[in-house]
């Protein structure tokens, strides 16, 4: 989410089209964008399960914020100065790892659940090796990926918009970004999970992005932040 409230608005409305059984999320709710508290707040209330990201850890205070720099460390800086006492709690609650219906989640990735981007074949023939199920969510790198390891042959890459990934094998997917996609396409990503047909769908959906970027500038966060959203980068 990255505290982006249009993007994640967009996201609920569209699943909500069709409900499912429940909401996860692979952690980083808050970072970069100008609505921490009440991104928080709905995702307190309509997630079953979430995990923490860096930047949950660390506006938590559980990362020092020099571990980040440039205008992740100021929009975590001001970020911390204007959460709630409701929402730094939720954020206290969460952890960078789990495991929800035998399928292992990571925010990084299995190596290293708070910092590690899985965006090589070698990181994510780790995390598939690493992971106890052979199903694995990770989030952290901002870009939809799935990555499948059949009779031991690695494929996969880049998802797009509607591709479809048979879970059978061992099976790697990251979702991509509600708030800020950095694959080139500045629309809200998100991850249909079907367990009984054994099928997830990529999903991709339009958000007001010019309210967002007036959100941040009246924050005062930094520009480069409001202007790559546009992007996707």
């Amino acid at each position: 989410m990255h505290s982006n409230l249009a993007a994640l608005e967009a996201v609920l409305a569209a699943v909500d089209e069709t409900p499912p059984d429940e909401l996860w999320c692979l952690g980083d709710v808050v970072g970069y964008g100008p609505r921490p508290n009440e991104c928080c707040d709905i995702v307190e209330e309509r997630a079953a399960f979430c995990l923490g990201g860096n930047h949950d850890l660390a506006v938590r205070g559980t990362i020092d914020l020099s571990e980040f720099s440039g205008d992740a460390a100021v929009a975590a800086r001001w970020t911390r100065d204007v959460l709630t006492e409701r929402a730094r709690t939720f954020l206290g609650t969460l952890d960078p790892e789990g495991v929800r219906d035998e399928i292992a989640m990571y925010h990084g990735s299995a190596r290293d659940p708070v910092w590690e981007y899985v965006l090589s074949d070698e990181a994510a023939v780790a995390t598939l090796v690493l992971s106890p199920f052979p199903i694995a969510l990770v989030g952290h790198s901002h870009v939809a990926l799935e990555v499948t390891w059949r009779e031991d042959a690695l494929a996969g890459g880049l998802a797009a918009d509607g591709d479809e990934v048979a879970l059978d094998g061992r099976v790697l997917l990251n979702p991509g970004s509600v708030g800020q996609p950095r694959d080139g396409n500045p629309d809200a990503a998100w991850l249909d999970l079907d367990l009984d047909r054994r099928v997830a769908t990529f999903q991709r959906v339009e958000y007001d992005v010019a309210r967002t970027q007036s959100e941040m500038r009246e924050a005062g966060l930094p520009e480069a932040l409001a202007a790559r959203l546009e992007q996707g980068l």
